[in-house]
């Protein structure tokens, strides 16, 4: 796709800026619609109208009326992603990138810029980089990190448990996945508010991007040293000493492309799902009914509202045809995940229950398939779990046309959760050590270390009047034992 063949509107013809408040103003160079201004302020609402005009695959305009390709069809996404002959993410190749179209300040330029990690790479070279990401991931106890994920939710529940009240985007869904993929990484001691706003502010492009992005390398380079001097059991420690040999720069990169991504998806995703448990009641009582288990529900809400709307970009490797169009060699294309998962082909009926169905394009597809989406659907599973089972009458504590959202076109996320309900003791969780995870993490929580620390014996009591001998506690039934395992407890 180039700026002739999608610009071109001959010389004669009238260049006047439309008036303000005029549909035209989403309509850019070559009568191509932008994904950005007013316009595009509901995403949803204008892949339909591409889906509409164009079919499967659109040509639309970026930031700054960048040309590139919006692939809205679930076919069609899963072609792409699963061609490496024809599809690529090898950004160096785009031909906006070589010419200059793309200018070296496009706000977009974090998403675009080359880097060498495995999502980058192709060949030869994604195969060695790849390798050492999915066998570090092999070596993570999932057992023991669910044992962890429940410990985790339920200190930050005790945080606001005996209020009454909470804002569940802030107190709950944005400290859970950070804490725990701290703890994965390796480094327990650097969980703390900075790291979250941090990892939440990298990905938008703000003026403090920059800034935060700096902090996230430091505390990953700064890991990465400690561990190739001394390794531990830890992913980080596993990738560095992987036979793929990846230097500290490598090794740094990846650190933050998985904290950031793992980061950003997860905390969507328990947004999300406790979103729709406390507005839709049919939803809540599939799960109060048993009708719908939480890890269905975590599918469903893959399929409705995925943590990242887009993946961009993917760049065409030779000339070829997707969807009905024409695209060239070195033409950019949009992973449209959010309109791929309402393809009406795949979807006729976008209220229907998906019933676990995990052929969503949630975590891409291909070479590039996300490697952690396991760790990511344990974090959201055990956590609204443990979170539902604590506060079981938890409500939303305002209208639901009240809650407001933050969308651009890499994703759309809640501001804010508010909730209430009745207040709850805090619980007295088995960890190590007993200070709450926000103020100062444990550096000593191993992700697979089974065993659990005896907890100090409790002053000797005064002597007091006789009572009678309890019963002994009922040992739990087969099933309770069972859920009490998945949960991790």
């Amino acid at each position: 796709m180039t700026p002739e063949s999608l610009f071109s509107t001959g010389a004669d013809e009238p260049t006047a800026t439309p008036p303000p408040g005029c549909p035209a103003h989403g309509i850019g160079p070559g009568g191509l619609r932008r994904l950005y201004g007013p316009e595009a302020e509901d995403l949803g609402a204008l892949y339909e109208k591409l889906r509409a005009e164009h079919g499967a695959v659109a040509p639309v305009l970026l930031h700054d009326d960048v040309p590139i390709w919006m692939v809205l069809g679930h076919a069609e996404n899963l072609h792409m992603v699963r061609s490496p002959s024809q599809f690529c993410r090898d950004t160096r190749l785009w031909s906006a990138l070589q010419d200059g179209t793309v200018k070296p300040d496009h706000p977009l330029m974090p998403h675009f810029a080359w880097q060498p990690i495995c999502s980058h790479a192709e060949g030869d070279e994604h195969l060695r980089l790849r390798g050492a990401v999915t066998g570090a991931m092999a070596t993570i106890d999932h057992r023991g990190i669910r044992r962890y994920i429940n410990r985790a939710t339920q200190h930050l529940v005790n945080k606001f448990c005996e209020e009454g009240r909470a804002e569940l985007v802030s107190q709950f869904a944005e400290h859970l996945p950070m804490v725990v993929m701290c703890e994965i990484l390796g480094m327990p001691e650097e969980y703390n508010d900075q790291i979250v706003q941090a990892a939440r502010d990298m990905p938008k492009g703000t003026e403090t991007a920059i800034t935060s992005n700096a902090y996230l390398m430091d505390v990953l380079m700064r890991l990465t040293a400690r561990r190739r001097a001394a390794p531990k059991d830890d992913f980080t420690s596993h990738l560095i000493n992987h036979p793929a040999r990846l230097t500290d720069d490598e090794v740094g990169q990846h650190l933050r492309i998985i904290l950031v991504a793992a980061y950003e998806a997860t905390a969507n995703l328990i947004a999300n799902v406790l979103r729709v448990v406390l507005t839709d009641p049919r939803f809540r009582a599939q799960l109060n009914g048993g009708q719908m288990t939480v890890p269905e529900a975590v599918e469903q809400s893959l399929w409705d509202e995925p943590p990242f709307s887009t993946v961009l970009p993917y760049v065409a490797k030779q000339d070829t045809e997707l969807g009905g169009q024409r695209i060239r060699k070195g033409d950019a294309l949009i992973l449209g995940i959010a309109p791929g998962n309402v393809d009406p082909r795949v979807r006729p009926d976008l209220e229907a229950n998906m019933q676990g169905n995990r052929s969503h394009l949630a975590f891409g597809g291909g070479p590039h398939e996300c490697p952690g989406q396991d760790i990511g659907r344990a974090i959201a599973e055990v956590g609204v779990d443990a979170l539902l089972t604590r506060l079981p009458d938890v409500q939303l504590a305002c209208e639901e046309d009240e809650l407001r959202w933050r969308a651009s076109i890499s994703n759309r996320h809640l501001v804010e959760l508010p909730v209430k309900f009745a207040p709850k003791p805090k619980q007295d969780v088995m960890a190590r050590p007993a200070h709450p995870l926000a103020s100062q993490p444990p550096s000593s929580w191993q992700v697979s270390t089974p065993e659990l620390r005896t907890a100090a014996p409790a002053p000797a009591a005064p002597p007091a009047a006789e009572t009678p001998t309890p019963e002994p506690a009922r040992r739990p039934g087969v099933f309770r034992r069972l859920l009490c395992w998945w949960r991790g407890d």
